[in-house]
């Protein structure tokens, strides 16, 4: 008898054929979607980007792969488990900057450079300073010296806080008097320049925090700032707060954004009442206003 094929066997023979034939194609194709996914697990190597303008002066966010090493002014900088890092620009930060990046699972650094905004900064002179604060003795030198190291160590702390990442507000409305950077020549004398943004308002108006934060130190009466509050915000940033008549909080305290946390006053080497604020990247001197922008007019505001 004479095989007759049926028609199931002949449908599993084409369908053989087909496979066999397609195979080397589909193999290629396995590899190449492989090789696409691959890339997409593998480490992104973006270029660094900041929040805000690359300027003298200035304070910047940036973010990276979390599990990356940042490095800046010679020092590791603290990266967030989100990739999140913040950096300050010196008064007088030279014309570039270089931040290197090493991404997780790398050995070489990636190294960044940025261009920086040149800046133009005030004369700004001061008259009827009391002459032993233009002028100190031996005494009062040693105990400056003394001070401004606690207060550098307050500054030093290199939390994992995050507030820097917050939008930041005015401490405190008004008519501003004194600019950062500008050069001070007190009573005819030239001494460094100003570090801060001068806020002239009465004593006893209350100053609020810019942002979230940690109170890492609160004195009474330091012999060039007065009474001075300084507020840990994140990462080496913190607000340092000069001249107070009243300080509202004790270190440690936590505080909010608009937390009322001391009085204005015109003590330490101050003519009249009115707020001081600085900003500092750790030893780096930033300009506060970079983060507030414009003093905003008073019925703008419910301060």
């Amino acid at each position: 008898m004479a095989f007759i094929p049926s028609v199931k066997s002949n449908r599993f023979s084409t369908l053989a054929t087909r496979l066999v034939s397609t195979l080397p194609s589909l193999v290629k194709s396995i590899a190449r979607t492989a090789a696409a996914l691959a890339l997409c697990a593998a480490p992104l190597s973006h270029a660094l980007e900041f929040d805000r303008t690359v300027q003298q002066g200035a304070i910047l966010v940036g973010q990276v792969a979390p599990g990356s090493a940042v490095r800046f002014a010679k020092r590791e900088v603290s990266v967030s488990d989100e990739g999140y890092f913040v950096i300050g620009l010196d008064r007088d930060e030279g014309k570039q900057i270089a931040v290197s990046v090493t991404q997780p699972g790398e050995t070489e650094a990636k190294v960044h450079r940025f261009d920086v905004s040149l800046r133009e900064y005030k004369l700004q002179r001061v008259d009827g300073v009391p002459q032993s604060t233009v002028t100190p003795n031996p005494e009062q030198v040693a105990r400056s010296r003394k001070e401004a190291a606690a207060a550098w160590r307050a500054r030093d702390h290199d939390s994992d806080l995050q507030y820097y990442r917050a939008e930041f507000q005015w401490p405190l409305i008004g008519p501003i008097s004194g600019v950062y950077g500008s050069q001070r020549i007190y009573n005819g004398v030239p001494k460094r320049p100003h570090y801060g943004v001068d806020v002239a308002k009465p004593t006893g108006t209350r100053v609020v925090a810019p942002a979230g934060g940690v109170v890492r130190l609160a004195h009474p009466d330091m012999f060039f700032s007065g009474g001075t509050l300084i507020i840990d915000h994140g990462q080496g940033l913190s607000s340092s707060f000069l001249h107070l008549s009243k300080i509202l909080v004790e270190p440690g305290q936590t505080v909010a954004a608009g937390d009322e946390v001391a009085e204005v006053g015109a003590t330490g080497r101050a003519t009249g009442p009115h707020l001081d604020w600085r900003m500092n990247w750790f030893n780096k001197r930033v300009d506060p206003t970079l983060l507030v922008g414009p003093m905003p007019k008073p019925q703008e505001v419910t301060q």
